[in-house]
C-alpha cells in the first residue's frame, strides 16, 4: 500500500508540473493574433485572419478633442493597406464617457463623418480589470495602459507587440509613418 501511495503521489505532482510548464509555455507563445474582437456588425473578428500584416489598433471615441485622428487614420488606412497595414478601430467609453452611443450609431458617425471603412470592432473596455483581454496584453507588452482616446498599438507582423503611441502622435505623423513602414512584410 505505501509503494502504490508514493505512485500516485509521484503521478500528481508529475502531472501538476507538467500542466504549470504548459501553461507557461503557452503564455509564452501568446501574441496579438491569439485575441478575439467583435466586429462592430456583430461577427467574431479573430486577429489571426491579418496574421503576416502590421496592424495598428487604435482606441476612439466620436465626441473627443482627438477624434478629427479619424480623418488620418482613413488616410493612412487608403495609403498602406495594400502594402500590408490593418487598421482597426476599437470604440472606448473609458476616457470622459465620449463614446456613449452603441455600434449602430458609431459606425454611421465614422462612415458619414469621416467615411471609415478600416476594421471596426464593437465597444471595449480598454483599460482595468473589464478590459479586452488584447488590451490586457498589449498593456502588459507596452507598461502602460491608454491614458486617453486614440492611443496607438503597433503590432509586427509576427504579431509582437512593436510599440505604443499617444493620443498626441498623429497618425500621418513622421514618428509614426517611420515605424509602419520599418515593420510592414
Amino acid at each position: 500500500m505505501k509503494k502504490n501511495s508514493k505512485v500516485l503521489l509521484f503521478m500528481f505532482f508529475f502531472m501538476l508540473f507538467n500542466t504549470v510548464v504548459n501553461e507557461r509555455i503557452f503564455a509564452m507563445e501568446e501574441n496579438a493574433f491569439s485575441f478575439t474582437f467583435e466586429s462592430i456588425e456583430g461577427q467574431a473578428m479573430p486577429l489571426e485572419q491579418f496574421k503576416g500584416k502590421a496592424l495598428l489598433v487604435v482606441n476612439t471615441a466620436s465626441l473627443c478633442g482627438f477624434t478629427p485622428q479619424y480623418e488620418g487614420l482613413q488616410s493612412l488606412w487608403d495609403d498602406y493597406k495594400d502594402k500590408g497595414l490593418v487598421i482597426i478601430g476599437v470604440p472606448s467609453n473609458n476616457f470622459g464617457k465620449q463614446e456613449p452611443e452603441g455600434e449602430e450609431k458609431i459606425k454611421e458617425f465614422c462612415e458619414t463623418k469621416f467615411g471609415i471603412d478600416f476594421p471596426m470592432t464593437s465597444k471595449e473596455d480598454v483599460k482595468g480589470e473589464n478590459a479586452h483581454p488584447f488590451y490586457k496584453w498589449a498593456n502588459s507588452q507596452s507598461g502602460k495602459n491608454p491614458k486617453w482616446n486614440f492611443y496607438k498599438y503597433l503590432i509586427s507582423p509576427d504579431g509582437s507587440y512593436s510599440g505604443i503611441y499617444s493620443s498626441m502622435t498623429k497618425p500621418k505623423s513622421g514618428k509614426m509613418i517611420k515605424a509602419i513602414e520599418k515593420i510592414l512584410p
